[in-house]
């Protein structure tokens, strides 16, 4: 009977000792399992979440990158997703990005929003800053020249030395542009010299240097130079503004996902109050917008023969 009860228990505890082992490895691969599918899905909503916005280079990238750190901050956390903002070198490379979809959104002037358009880019306009001086979506562009110059008007430019921020600007190029063509005026034939620094930024500071005689610019820009003690009204002043020009729009491709969009809309719409704009205006928030806003602008590319079609 002792023998009997010892093989009873021997049997029982390896037959325990078998189940808690398969219990045991399928705990084992369970988690591991579980650790995977985590480790899958964090990664997944990573990728997921994190929006790429280009930004249209304006000011040196250090005051540009000051200026974005807020509104990154603000809206990493009013979206819930991680932010990515990337400085393009140029006007053309935030361009390329949005062609080549290696953003989601991309914060350009109206000329660049129908250069993408033009390339392919299935994109959309999305809100734009409100100016703090006019109180709406719009801004002037401008040509500025020193205090004591003798140019008074736009036919004293010929034969002078004119800085233009970039054939992709609007208040930079191609509002000027108009106004000199209005008066028979052409830059390659009339102006001594014609430069392209690349930003708002450096075509001012090329004033200042005395490097140009003129350049074209915006009145918010013109303004912020200001503010830095740079160009001022002791030193400059303004002989041409342009009729108003509907503000930088913040593009966003089609192909987010519309609850997203939605997301977005409510985001900058609700942006604190005080907060600057990534560009450089002086911003009183934001306003949606839409492609019939900046009809104005591609009638008159058409008109100056600077769409694709006429560059051809």
């Amino acid at each position: 009977m002792h023998l009997l009860l010892q093989k009873i228990h021997k049997k029982t505890f390896l037959s325990l000792a078998v189940i808690l082992a398969v219990f045991t490895l399928c705990c084992t691969v369970s988690e591991s399992n579980r650790a995977t599918s985590e480790q899958e899905s964090l990664d997944s909503k990573d990728n997921k979440q994190k929006l790429k916005i280009g930004v249209l280079p304006t000011q040196s990238h250090t005051e540009q990158q000051r200026m974005i750190k807020p509104l990154d901050e603000y809206l990493e956390k009013a979206l819930g997703r991680q932010v990515s903002f990337q400085i393009a070198k140029d006007y053309k490379e935030v361009v390329d990005w949005l062609v080549e979809e290696k953003v989601d959104m991309a914060y350009v002037g109206a000329v660049s929003y129908f250069e993408a358009l033009e390339r392919g880019a299935e994109v959309e306009p999305l809100v734009a800053p409100i100016d703090k001086y006019t109180g709406r979506p719009w801004y002037r562009a401008a040509i500025i020249v020193n205090k004591n110059s003798p140019i008074k008007t736009l036919q004293d430019l010929k034969g002078k030395r004119v800085a233009f921020v970039s054939k992709s600007s609007t208040s930079g190029y191609l509002m000027p542009l108009a106004a000199l063509t209005k008066q028979g005026i052409k830059p390659e034939y009339d102006f001594t010299q014609v430069i392209f620094p690349g930003t708002h930024a450096k075509t001012e500071a090329m004033l200042e240097d005395g490097l140009v005689d003129a350049v074209a610019t915006n009145i918010p820009s013109y303004i912020k130079r200001q503010k830095i003690g740079k160009l001022a009204p002791a030193n400059s002043r303004v002989i041409w503004e342009s009729a108003p020009v509907p503000h930088s729009p913040m593009l966003v491709s089609k192909k987010l996902p519309p609850e997203l969009i939605k997301e977005l809309k409510r985001a900058f719409l609700n942006t604190p109050a005080g907060m600057e704009d990534i560009v450089g205006t002086q911003a009183a928030g934001y306003t949606l917008v839409v492609a019939s806003d900046y009809a104005p602008i591609e009638q008159l590319r058409i008109q100056l023969n600077l769409n694709s079609q006429g560059a051809k």
